[in-house]
């Protein structure tokens, strides 16, 4: 199990590939982003995207499934209270394979309740062009690891 203590600054973590398909962009569009470049071929090439594109927030959706298949299996993860900043950089089509990149930035160890602390990160998304597709940043808050003889 990794806790709190098992994070450094500066340690990069990564996760994937995770194919994009067109019929799970179209299907997410529809239920959650239903504008027509996310769900039209046609209405996406009449503009700027030259075709179909994810949604953002289905992208940020694949994000962070890679980060909880890759990276926080095995971990004492406590969830999160949100991001800091989110971007994104350029889109996502059909066919992208997509890796997570996760980068340490800071360690906060809670005054509050002194048995977990928050992780804040760099996550970036990137297609299989090496090209960032999203960015965010945001804070994962962490077990600690029990004193020698403490009950859990």
């Amino acid at each position: 199990m990794r806790y709190f203590e098992d994070f450094e600054v500066g340690q990069i973590g990564e996760a994937g590939p995770y194919v994009v398909s067109r019929e799970e962009i179209v299907a997410f569009a529809r239920q959650y982003d239903p504008q027509p470049f996310h769900l039209d071929e046609d209405a996406g090439a009449a503009m700027h995207f030259g075709g179909l594109v994810a949604s953002g927030w289905h992208t940020a959706a694949i994000g962070h499934r890679l980060l909880v298949e890759g990276l926080l299996k095995g971990t004492t993860s406590l969830g999160s209270p949100g991001l800091d900043e989110l971007r994104w950089l350029k889109p996502v089509r059909p066919g992208d394979a997509l890796m997570l990149r996760m980068e340490v930035l800071e360690l906060l160890p809670s005054r509050s309740r002194p048995q977990q602390g928050s992780v804040r990160c760099l996550f970036e998304l990137r297609n299989q062009h090496g090209e960032t597709v999203m960015r965010q940043k945001g804070i994962g808050m962490f077990a600690r690891r029990p004193e020698p003889g403490s009950r859990p």
